[in-house]
């Protein structure tokens, strides 16, 4: 790879920085719905024969620092929550990505002939 080449692959992490900084609020994870059994043993959702759980209730669950959490969410909140889910996600990608360009940079600076 030549000078022009390493040029473009710098501006692209400047182009990464800028929609880094253009991000809200995030927060990890994914959202399902989840069916619980309370344990009141005289409760419908314990009954040996046709069980009825209670919900679906809106479940988030993420990964911090290698462990899983589980927290269920307000039913009134998932709206406000799946677009930071979202900005998470894109948080990640362009990370990902930036990663990806300065180990191609690297490449070029540390490991080729000159």
């Amino acid at each position: 790879m030549n000078a022009k080449s390493l040029d473009k692959l710098k501006a692209e992490i400047e182009d990464i920085r800028r929609k880094l900084m253009a991000l809200g609020p995030m927060h990890p994870g994914s959202i399902s719905m989840q069916y619980q059994v309370c344990g009141n043993p005289t409760c419908k959702c314990m009954r040996l024969e046709d069980p009825q759980r209670h919900g679906p209730y809106p479940k988030l669950s993420f990964t911090r620092r290698g462990r899983r959490i589980c927290r269920f969410v307000r039913a009134d909140c998932v709206k406000t929550l799946q677009p930071r889910i979202e900005q998470y996600r894109e948080f990640k990608k362009l990370i990902d990505r930036w990663t990806a360009i300065s180990i191609e940079i690297g490449k070029i600076e540390f490991f080729s002939k000159k």
